[in-house]
């Protein structure tokens, strides 16, 4: 038999209310020795937490200008190099040479 609930015993039961903020209880850490060292202890790996990401923060961005100062000394360099190549004046020279007729 099926109900018009969907079954599993649905029909005729209400939702209790809810609070707000969900299922989340209001701690007394004066009452509650127990809540209050698993709130320390949430407190404290929260500050890990920061701690690796402001340490992890450092590293990418050592990364970062590590990579930005190679790829700016490859552009350097092959703006160097180019600038001292003198292969094509002397291949232009050798082409005019062949164009004026030889006395």
């Amino acid at each position: 038999v099926s109900h018009a609930g969907g079954g599993r015993g649905s029909v005729g039961k209400m939702a209790a209310p809810r609070e707000p903020g969900g299922d989340a209880k209001r701690i007394d850490p004066a009452r509650e020795p127990e809540q209050r060292r698993v709130m320390q202890r949430a407190e404290e790996a929260l500050r890990q937490r920061g701690l690796q990401r402001r340490r992890l923060r450092g590293r990418n961005v050592l990364t970062g200008l590590g990579i930005g100062a190679v790829v700016l000394g490859i552009y350097g360099y092959t703006f160097y190099k180019i600038s001292q190549e003198r292969f094509l004046d002397e291949l232009e020279q050798e082409v005019e040479a062949a164009k004026t007729p030889a006395n």
